[in-house]
């Protein structure tokens, strides 16, 4: 497939699979779990035919090393939901999953004991000033709401503290997971759509320690009011069908990054995946309204710059630019 797909993939999936989530989110703060649950689901289904060839096609990396892998992905997964219940806002929430450079780096650093450039010392302080900016001014929201009393504000803000605290715990533990990934590539080599089935499909057992939760939140998914969907006319409640759609676009986004890795370099999938969340975040702030201020935006454009920094995309361009501009010469 071209690359091209692969990037319409990614951006319409993932910034439609936003919306859905934001919908299902406000009518049910709660909801994280089934939407997480559904979005394993339907993966390891499509797996389990396409990639594992109904359990007859070996895994070409042992099993043991997966499970590990899993319990990571499984855990930042319903750490990074479970948040969204602790008065943490959308807008905050991908912001502060940006700074997934400064967790890797730091990592990296203990773990792989490497060393980087000033360029992306410089990037990595942009993307921590940034988030720094846009977490303290969205506490200063949380603490100042008009409508609570001291002690009700104080209650409010301390299960915000929480949420940003189970937010760094799953922005490190992700950034693990990805050492851990790369060290098992260079061991077995890459076998990203093998990683994708496998993450998806070994947690799920996982989830009947959340039944009473997922099985809640599909009851009142099910009292929810009805809506026809156009053209083939299936009646069913609006909140099952923000469902479906959430996790058909989640699909949709996770399939187009899987090309765009087998096809581009990282530094493309990179400035593809963060052009993306750039975009998500505008949509969301635009289409529903988000609490927003400039402290706000000038913390996002620290945290994207500085993700760009990292990347030296800017290295890239410069050759880039010349030979488009030499093209119509050649010709």
């Amino acid at each position: 497939m071209h690359p091209a797909v692969a990037v319409c993939l990614v951006f319409g999936g993932c910034c439609s699979n936003v919306v859905f989530l934001e919908l299902l989110v406000r009518q049910f703060p709660g909801c994280g779990n089934i939407v997480t649950f559904s979005q394993f689901l339907f993966i390891a289904v499509e797996g389990f035919i396409f990639e594992a060839n109904f359990g007859r096609k070996r895994p070409a990396i042992p099993m043991r090393y997966y499970l590990i892998m899993v319990a990571m992905f499984f855990t930042v997964s319903v750490v990074n939901n479970y948040a969204l219940n602790l008065n943490i806002a959308m807008p905050l929430h991908m912001i502060f999953r940006s700074g997934s450079l400064i967790a890797s780096m730091a990592l990296g650093i203990i773990i792989l004991k490497k060393r980087y450039s000033m360029s992306k010392y410089t990037s990595i302080a942009l993307v921590s000033v940034g988030i720094f900016t846009c977490t303290f001014m969205s506490a200063k929201q949380v603490a100042s709401d008009s409508g609570l009393d001291e002690e009700d504000g104080l209650h409010v803000f301390l299960w915000w503290l929480l949420g940003i605290t189970a937010l760094t715990f799953a922005l490190l533990m992700s950034a693990r997971m990805g050492i851990f990934q790369e060290t098992l590539y260079k061991q077995f080599g890459k076998h990203s759509k093998e990683a994708l089935f496998y993450n998806h499909a070994l947690p799920l057992p996982g989830f009947l320690l959340l039944a009473p939760n997922i099985y809640h939140h599909a009851v009142l998914f099910s009292q929810s009011e009805p809506f026809q969907i156009p053209v083939i006319g299936l009646t069913l409640p609006i909140m099952w069908f923000y469902l479906l759609m959430n996790v058909i676009t989640q699909y949709v986004c996770i399939r187009g990054v899987f090309i765009l890795t087998t096809e581009c370099t990282s530094l493309t999938v990179t400035l593809v995946v963060t052009l993306r969340k750039f975009v998500s975040l505008i949509f969301s702030i635009l289409y529903f309204r988000n609490p927003f201020t400039a402290w706000h935006w000038l913390g996002t454009a620290f945290v994207f710059v500085g993700t760009l920094m990292y990347t030296e995309v800017w290295n890239s361009l410069g050759p880039l630019l010349a030979r488009w501009r030499k093209r119509p010469k050649e010709e």
